[in-house]
Formats: structure tokens, sequence, C-alpha cells
């Protein structure tokens, strides 16, 4: 195979052979069941853990009460709040030398079930909701939708909700007016043609039916001031008829709503996409591409000289912060216990640790698209099939918020990429005076450690459905693999 960085922008489907061909769709079909049952950080988090556990990591926290001592070739994890997690690879040297951490966020971009969100209208059932993250409002109507998430009672209990992604499930959806009727709307800016408290989702239309025990009960029991029966029977029967479908179903009220994380998303698995079945359009790609694609590469290096550190984390998409954010002290603190137990620690090896490590940022791109190529310099954006993207910076307009990386740990990354004979193109987040985006980079980059940008190029994100390169996935995946082996600057 061949490789380097695609400059002219050559193909990546070009450069393989029927082995490498094979191997492409074998990692495209695993990633795709990765995206279907995981489309919330809480899911994510479970199917990683079930991951690594096989082969072989070990709960952090586990072995910290035990009192357990790390050596070359253990493998370690610790999850924080069911949402974020890192992992860590136990090399020959010592971590104060510095560890090779790949980052990237499990958090994409949808709409959250408010704390107080039944409501009836019209004789609908509505569920209000928040968009979290940049959407464009108008791509989240009349597409069917599915509600994954927690629900804690008082009591502790935890109850799974997971509706809409079955063939037999109910879906979900958001309204839109009809065409005949939408003279005005059209007439509106595209970030005001569905406002935000419209994306209310509908979950049902049909009314609770007493029977006539209920009725003769519900008459015995009303008071002079109220409404005849008859009234007060159909007075927000439909969301009465969600109530007592979700009482029987999953034994929760409507109040237990307060403690609860629903989010909503579209419904439907990850599918190939084109003839050629290139490519693949799921939710979720941004930033689940790279996460998988980082874990992958951890479950498949061997032996390290240098510890191998994966970063997967929440809340990037609303400005990493928060508990389960990267600018939380979570990957820091597992940081000290690892180099505790390796008997390395002290608050200064902590510091060293971070500060001599190398590290992938990795996040998506925006991939070029002929249909609105006014908004992309051809020269400097990422192409679907192009291979991994690395970006010097990122930011917006004046690099503003971008992480720089520098020039002498570029041409590190490039001379390894080289020697394995990854496929990789560089790129910026669209025309300068138009703006841009960060990751998670600036933040590990406080530390001191060599960061740079790099993921997957990625068609129509943060939208309901994101398009990838299988060829892409694949070399992403490679040069993960190659940065964990070779990476020490």
């Amino acid at each position: 195979m061949e490789s380097g960085v695609n400059m002219e922008h050559k193909n990546t489907w070009e450069t393989y052979q029927a082995k490498q061909l094979k191997e492409v769709d074998e990692f495209a079909q695993e990633y795709m069941a990765f995206l279907d049952n995981g489309k919330t950080e809480r899911e994510c988090i479970d199917q990683i853990v079930n991951m690594i556990e096989r082969e072989g990591y070990q709960e952090l926290e586990t072995l910290v009460t035990s009192g357990a001592k790390l050596k070359s070739g253990d493998k370690v994890y610790s999850v924080w709040m069911n949402k974020s997690i890192v992992m860590f690879r136990i090399g020959q040297k010592k971590m104060t030398e510095g560890i090779n951490i790949l980052g990237a966020h499990i958090d994409s971009p949808r709409l959250d079930i408010k704390q107080n969100p039944l409501y009836e209208d019209g004789g609908f059932a509505y569920l209000d909701t928040h968009y979290y993250g940049g959407v464009k409002k108008y791509q989240w109507v009349t597409l069917p939708l599915a509600i994954h998430g927690v629900v804690v009672k008082k009591d502790g209990t935890t109850v799974e909700v997971n509706v809409g992604e079955n063939e037999d499930d109910p879906v979900f959806f958001v309204s839109d007016l009809l065409i005949h009727l939408a003279q005005e709307q059209l007439d509106k800016k595209a970030n005001k043609v569905i406002e935000g408290e419209a994306l209310d989702i509908i979950i049902g239309n049909k009314p609770l039916l007493l029977d006539k025990k209920d009725k003769a009960e519900s008459k015995k029991n009303q008071k002079e001031t109220e409404e005849p029966d008859d009234k007060a029977a159909q007075k927000d029967a439909v969301k009465k008829g969600i109530l007592e479908i979700l009482q029987k179903t999953y034994d929760i009220e409507e109040e237990d709503f307060i403690s609860a994380e629903l989010e909503v998303v579209p419904a439907g698995r990850a599918r190939e996409a084109g003839f050629d079945r290139s490519m693949i359009l799921a939710y979720g790609q941004d930033d689940r591409v790279c996460a998988f694609s980082s874990l992958k590469a951890m479950l498949e290096v061997g032996e390290l000289e240098r510890t191998a550190c994966c970063i997967l984390v929440d809340k990037e998409e609303v400005g990493s912060v928060g508990a389960t954010g990267m600018q939380s002290r979570f990957f820091e603190n597992a940081v000290a216990e690892v180099l505790n137990l390796t008997g390395e620690y002290s608050e200064l090896n902590v510091r060293r640790c971070l500060a001599h490590s190398c590290m992938l940022s990795s996040d998506v791109s925006s991939a070029f698209d002929p249909s609105y190529a006014a908004s992309f310099d051809k020269k400097n954006v990422a192409y679907l099939g192009g291979g991994m993207v690395f970006n010097k910076f990122t930011g917006a307009r004046g690099k503003s918020g971008s992480n720089d990386a520098n020039a002498e740990y570029l041409a590190h990354i490039r001379a390894i990429f080289e020697k394995e004979k990854v496929n990789f193109q560089t790129a910026e987040l669209g025309k300068v005076d138009l703006g841009g985006g960060g990751t998670i980079a600036y933040i590990l980059a406080l530390y001191g450690m060599n960061v740079i940008d790099s993921g997957v190029a990625v068609l129509n994100m943060h939208a309901p459905w994101e398009a990838t390169s299988k060829a892409d996935v694949y070399e992403a995946k490679r040069g993960y693999v190659a940065f964990l082996k070779h990476a020490d600057l």
C-alpha cells in the first residue's frame, strides 16, 4: 500500500489491495454495530467496558482498593459517572518520561428531554425538549425519533429507556407546517424557521378511556367546585393515557422526569451508503468515529515502550464543561492513581508525566462538499476518502481558541505515518472568515504536552445523519496504532 499525505487529494481507495479492502469492510461493520448500540454516552461506555474487559483491562478503582501494583503490559481503566472513560496500557518506560494519549468525545448533538416535559395541547401529548450542541433546528422535524436514557427514581432505582430502535417499537417526531400554509414560515431566516421551543416531540394522541367502574369512582370523589364528570375525565386525557403506559411499562411517575436523563435521537441503524457501499450514513459519527477507532487501536497494540492512554469524554459539544467533560480533573486524577500503582507518584511526577506526553486530539473535520464549494478553501480542506485528517490549528477566524500545534511535532507525526504507510491529509475547518470550531486539544495543551488535532472527514456534520468514508475510518485506526507505537518527542 502506498503512503503519505494527499497533497493532490488522492483517493485512499486507490491504494488498497484485496486484503485491505476486506479489512476495511470488516472494520466498518464493527463500527456500525457500535453506533447502533451506542446512541448515548452511557450506552457507549457500557459497550466499551464490555469490550476492554474481555481483553484483560481491569478497573482502576478496584486495583487501588486492593493495593495492587502495576507493571509493563498491565491494562487498566476508569469510568467517571458512566459518561467518560480513560484507559491505560502500561509501557516499559517510566511514565514520567511521558505517555502517548488518544483523545476523543462520545457525546453528539441531539434533543434532551426537559425536567418538567409532559403536557397536552390540541389533542396531542408532547415532551418538551432542549437541543444539545450546535444543531440546525429545521433538520430535526418530521424525522422518526427514538428516546434513549435513564430514569432514576427517588429510591435510587435506575430504569433504562430505549424506545424507537426495534422494528416493532413506536417512534416519535417533531411536526412541521404543511407547505400549503408555509408562506410566512418560508420567508424566515433558516435559524428562525423552527424555533427551539417548537422542537417538542409528539408522543401520543389517544385519550385514556375510563371504564364504568372508574367513572363511578371519579364521580364519587368529585367535589362540587370541580368541572362536571365528563369534562373532568376528558381534561388532559391523552397525557393521562401516556402516564398510564409509562407506569405500566417502566413503573415511573410524572415526577420521575425530574431525575431523568433522556436523549432524543434519530431512530434507525447505521447504513452503508452509495451503490458502491463506500460510505457510512449514521447518527452520532461526530465524534464516535474517532472514539471507536481510538478504542480499537488501544486493543490492537501489543507491548509498548511508552504507556498508551485513551480518553473518551462527554460534554465536548457544549464546551467540555462539567464533571464528565475534558475540563474536569478526572483524567489528571486517574494519571495520579496509575503513577501511584507503578511506584512513581509525586505531585511533581504527575506534572512531568503530562508535560512530556504526546497526544492526538481526535475529532471530525468538515469534508469538502461540492454543493457548497464556496464555503471551503479547496487546497486546505478534508476530502472524503482522502485518509486520516490533521489540523495544525483549529479555532475561529484569527485562530481564536486554537491549539496550533508546533511544526516540530507535526514533522514527528509525518515521519511516523510515512514509516507505517498511513494515508493522511491536512485541513482547516472552512474558509477563514466563516467561523470554525474546536476540540479538546487546547485543554490538554494546558499541561504543556505536544497536542495536534486529528480525525476523520465527515459530510453533513452535526446533522441527524452524518456521512463518512469507510476508508477514512479504517485509516484513522491504523494511524492511531502507529502513533501509540512510535510517538516519542
